[in-house]
Formats: structure tokens, sequence, C-alpha cells
């Protein structure tokens, strides 16, 4: 059985090719949706404690955006990606035609703006491992939550903290958009242990 925190360097390497074809399908779907270019660098890939997690997002009173989904039929688990404000800002203001944004009242559009970004940064991840592999995954409509970094987290930790005190972490950066400050994203992956070992049997690094 694949355990968390005990991955060695071959199957962090592997799960560092899934995040880098993701990232890449996520680049070249966003480009399209903003119409505008978008690269992203090599992500990084890193198990780590939920202890040591709200820091490395900035903080546990840090105002992020978090889009979960839910992962089923041969994999299950939850995907979660914790998006900067920043971020947003940058694609509501290429489809809105907006230059800020009230995280503290969204409307409707606002919500359908971020709800796609959920689809199309989760449909390119699952899909660079459905292709690998050759695993059903679907995936649920995406659950938004503009929260506190703390508040957020804490989803996570309760529907799986008995799975463990580890978590997949996968940060990667959009990077080249007109010499701007390269704005990250990040995203936690966390497969229930049995579908864990799935895929890495499927990878041939179990």
């Amino acid at each position: 059985m694949v355990e968390y925190g005990k991955f060695n360097d071959i199957q962090l390497d592997v799960l560092k090719e899934i995040g880098n074809i993701g990232s890449g399908n996520a680049a070249s779907s966003l480009a399209l949706m903003i119409g505008k270019t978008i690269d992203m660098a090599v992500p990084r890939v890193n198990m780590m404690h939920y202890s040591d997690l709200a820091q490395a997002l900035g903080g546990p009173e840090n105002l992020i955006v978090g889009i979960m989904i839910d992962v089923s039929d041969d994999l299950q688990g939850t995907m979660m990606f914790l998006l900067q404000k920043e971020f947003t800002h940058e694609v509501f203001n290429a489809l809105l035609g907006t230059d800020s944004r009230d995280f503290s009242a969204l409307s409707e559009m606002d919500l359908s703006v971020i709800q796609e970004i959920g689809n199309i940064l989760s449909a390119s991840y699952l899909n660079a491992i459905a292709s690998l592999t050759g695993l059903k995954i679907s995936i649920s409509v995406p659950a938004i939550c503009v929260d506190m970094v703390g508040a957020i987290l804490s989803v996570p930790a309760i529907k799986y903290g008995d799975i463990g005190d580890e978590v997949l972490l996968i940060e990667g950066a959009f990077v080249g958009r007109d010499d701007k400050e390269d704005i990250t994203t990040k995203l936690i992956l966390i497969l229930e242990e049995s579908s864990l070992a799935l895929l890495m049997g499927r990878l041939g690094v179990a």
C-alpha cells in the first residue's frame, strides 16, 4: 500500500510530470478563455504536513479563493485549487473588462467565472492523469469559497483527516504576462489510500 509521506523520488518525479502536463493543458485553456498568451513554469511537487500548509499559503489569515472538486469513479478523493486574489483579478479584468474586484460581495457572474476556472483547471490535471493511466475519473461541480486560508483548509482536514497528516501540494506559476510578477496557483490533491495505490500501480511506480 502506498502511503502519504512515504513517496520515493521516482514516485514524486512521476507526480511532477503529471503536474507539468496538467499545467500545460491549463495554461492553453486559460489562454483561450481570456485571449492572452499564458505560459507556466515547471511545477513544484511536495508532500506537506497540514501544520505547514497554511504558512506556505501566506498564513492562516491570508484571503484566497478556494475551488474544491470531488473526484469519483476509479479514483476517490478531493482536489482543491487555491488561487491568489491577483490571479482572479487578472481573469476578471480580461473577461469582464473591470479594473478591480471587491471579494466581499461576489455577483452571480463572478461566481460563474470562478466556477469555469475551476472546471478548466481540474479537467486539465485529471485528464492528464486519465490519459496516462487509462482510469475513468469524474469530477463534481466546483464548490467555491472566498475566505481566509485557515478556514478553507479546515474543510479537507476534517473530511480526510483520517488518511494522514500530509497532502500532495503542486505549486505552479503563470509567467510571461507583460513583464508582470508571476502569479502562482496551488493545487492540493487528496486521494483515499486505495485510490493512491491504484494510481501508482497504473503509473508503474507502486
